[in-house]
């Protein structure tokens, strides 16, 4: 196994450089019916995708948000703008946390900020957490930087036919934990929030 590190270091960095989110200006402003929700978040978000057969949302996905209280029900099957935003935060979350975290984290959100006359709504929200998000990149870039080059220095004294593997076995492993303690934080920051209230529903 034969890596060539300067490539395969910038090829990560490059990734992390192009990730992008979806601009409220992209977002339609009429309602949309469920076939327009799935081919607009499809078309938005492909590059997110591991596989090309992987799907970002479906019919069943949407129905299932709703029925768990994730989602605000659509208004006669069409879905809004607050609604395609609400399906972002959830797309990003469900990677990393279980469907009852997001109902308790995204419950204050629906129920404060969706489709309110407020000129602090969802999407004053959703902007600014995206500008937040953009600004780490950089940081990120670096935290990855020095992670690699740690990782590199490891298992020197290995053979030369397993080192590379054993380094990026490392790099892995490092970076795993870092996700690791970070969702470990995330899940105790929700465990300290106010369980929905089923009957409001």
């Amino acid at each position: 196994m034969t890596i060539d590190k300067n490539d395969f270091l910038n090829s990560i960095l490059s990734s992390l450089s192009r990730i992008d989110y979806i601009k409220l200006e992209d977002i339609p402003n009429i309602q949309l019916y469920m076939d327009q929700v799935t081919t607009f978040m499809e078309t938005q978000l492909s590059s997110s995708k591991r596989y090309e057969n992987d799907k970002i949302l479906t019919k069943t996905m949407i129905n299932n948000y709703a029925k768990n209280n994730l989602l605000p029900p659509p208004n006669k099957k069409k879905y809004s703008k607050e609604h395609m935003l609400v399906l972002i935060f959830i797309y990003y979350f469900k990677n990393i946390l279980s469907i009852k975290d997001i109902e308790t984290l995204l419950n204050p959100i629906t129920e404060n900020y969706f489709q309110t006359d407020s000129d602090f709504n969802l999407t004053t929200i959703y902007e600014k957490i995206c500008k937040l998000e953009k600004e780490r990149i950089d940081l990120l870039q670096e935290d990855i930087k020095n992670i690699y080059t740690t990782s590199t220095e490891t298992f020197e004294e290995s053979d030369t036919e397993h080192k590379d593997f054993l380094q990026l076995f490392s790099f892995i492993c490092t970076l795993s934990f870092d996700v690791y303690v970070k969702k470990q934080l995330i899940e105790k920051l929700i465990d300290l929030l106010p369980e929905p209230d089923k009957k409001k529903k």
